[in-house]
């Protein structure tokens, strides 16, 4: 009896261990407690062609996809939203192309842990992942319109540049396109080859071709490495020869490209102001016509002629008032009674330069002003409003560029100035706090609260960056001026003009502030919201 309950006991033992029970069998465990283990990770589903990312399903995505655009979004964000539709079009165009290359898209609100991982501190932000390798992304910085996106992505899976083998092909190349650079290179294995390649990379608004022939040599009279822009406009080619000691610069050969692809003469619009400003020549000389009337035209001839010895050191712009220019020219402080006008502006400082009043534009003129500019012949000129009738009538003082210096550095006043911008959020939540300051200190005979455009007036004194900006200037000789960057309450204001421009020894509290926007802005990654 003993010994049939012990096999009895075995049998359940044996049994409670294999296939049927809960425990491993001989060949490994069971299918159930794999599944509870290790459960399967979820479908990755698609929205418009894109594939939608989680934390359970970004690892198979990156197996599965050797080129994968990512980007990391917040269904709130407004920037998100506008690229949206760019982002489709863009999946939709290398579904047909690329095999290998796929978009997709992560809501980082939903998914904390992996905006952590990936470093994401705004929204959108995209990062591309190449070989499934997570731990080293590429931050895109592309264009963010749809085919803008899907040739930032075919210059990484494919070549970024078109392998040339005889005349014939290169000619295609060059005639094809306005604007074509081919790297010319005896060996396309070296480092000069290699970082021509990685640039092409990234130059999406030019056609790039490579060749190593001799021939090609030869045909385009040739006897050293050399990348050479040829081109449909102007002087129809343009050399740069590399170094054979120091090598391909790349920074050196990005601003040759960029300066030599643009016309000697440029007219302003949406679709050649971003190429106007990624130039990155400091210098810009403007001049605003009326392309409605014949003697303006006539002066574009001059204006032309003036521009070549400038080339990569001034940029010849043309501007008309008639078209939809309103910000370019309020920004300059122009009327478009004004023209025919020249101006000049440095993008370093934004210091503004105009002619003497009443001289005529010609090829003479053009030429003598930008000499005397560059030389510091002519002092900037500064945007101002009016004085207004009333500007100081309220507890709330007005200032403009033509009576800030007289009250800021009133050497009887403690002054407090608020510079805004009309269209500022900030400036507008914090405008009845300012008012009530202003109350509150209006019998105060040595405090004066203030406010300035900074949009409409500049100052000689400092350039203001993003708005509010907030600055006291202390009653006393010496110009004294201090930033104010504390909360922005009444009580808070309150307690810096008791203490004379001091706060408590307490940690500082940074305010969101607007940034001064590029005139006329551009951006080449688009706007975005911080998280």
């Amino acid at each position: 009896m003993d010994g049939q309950l012990l096999l009895v006991l075995l049998l359940l033992l044996l049994g409670a261990s294999g296939p049927w029970g809960q425990g491993p069998g001989p060949e490994g465990p069971s299918e159930e407690l794999l599944k509870e283990e290790f459960p399967e990770e979820e479908v990755t589903e698609e929205e418009n062609g894109i594939l939608v990312l989680s934390r359970r399903t970004l690892a198979r995505a990156l197996q599965e996809h050797p080129a994968l655009l990512v980007e990391f979004y917040a269904p709130w964000c407004g920037p998100c939203k506008v690229l949206a539709p760019e982002y489709s079009k863009a999946a939709a165009l290398l579904a047909a192309e690329l095999a290998t290359a796929r978009l997709a898209k992560v809501d980082g609100h939903a998914e904390p842990e992996l905006t952590e991982e990936f470093s994401v501190t705004e929204y959108p932000t995209l990062k591309f992942f190449r070989d499934g390798d997570r731990l080293h992304p590429e931050e895109y910085t592309g264009p963010r319109e749809a085919e803008g996106i899907a040739e930032w992505l075919r210059r990484r899976v494919g070549s970024s540049a078109t392998r040339l083998e005889n005349e014939e092909g290169a000619r295609a190349l060059i005639d094809a396109q306005d604007v074509v650079v081919i790297g010319f290179f005896r060996d396309l294995q070296d480092e000069d080859a290699a970082a021509f390649l990685a640039l092409a990379q990234d130059a999406l608004d030019m056609t790039f071709g490579l060749t190593d022939q001799p021939e090609l040599f030869q045909k385009f009279g040739l006897t050293k490495d050399t990348v050479v822009l040829f081109k449909k406009f102007d002087e129809g080619r343009a050399d740069f020869p590399v170094d054979e000691e120091l090598g391909l610069d790349q920074g050196d050969l990005s601003r040759f490209l960029l300066t030599h692809s643009m016309h000697l003469v440029t007219e302003f619009n949406s679709q050649t102001s971003p190429k106007i400003f990624a130039a990155k020549i400091p210098n810009h000389l403007l001049l605003f016509i009326n392309q409605t009337l014949a003697p303006h035209q006539e002066l574009l001839a001059g204006f032309g002629e003036a521009a070549p010895p400038f080339r990569g050191q001034v940029l010849f712009v043309v501007v008309d008032v008639g078209a939809d220019n309103d910000h370019v020219l309020r920004y300059f402080g122009v009327g478009a009674e004004e023209a025919p006008t020249l101006r000049f502006i440095d993008m370093d400082t934004t210091k503004k330069y105009a002619p003497a009043a009443g001289e005529l534009v010609t090829a003479a003129t053009i030429t003598a002003f930008c000499h005397a500019v560059l030389s510091g012949q002519v002092k900037p000129y500064h945007l101002s409003q009016e004085v207004p009738p009333d500007w100081d009538q309220q507890p709330l003082k007005t200032l403009v560029g033509k009576n800030f210096e007289q009250v800021a550095f009133d050497e009887t006043k403690n002054v407090f100035i608020k510079f805004y911008a009309p269209w500022c959020p900030h400036c507008k939540e914090m405008a009845p706090v300012w008012e009530a300051l202003a109350e509150k200190y209006k019998d105060h005979e040595d405090i004066v609260i203030a406010e300035l455009d900074a949009t409409a007036n500049e100052l000689e004194a400092f350039a203001v960056h993003s708005f509010p900006t907030l600055k006291y200037f202390p009653a006393g000789p010496g110009r004294k001026v201090i930033d104010y960057k504390s909360t922005r309450d009444l009580e808070t204001f309150s307690k810096f003009l008791d203490s004379g421009g001091q706060l408590p020894a307490e940690e500082p509290t940074e305010e969101p502030v607007a940034p001064f926007p590029e005139t006329p802005a551009n951006s080449t990654t688009g706007p975005k919201e911080e998280l």
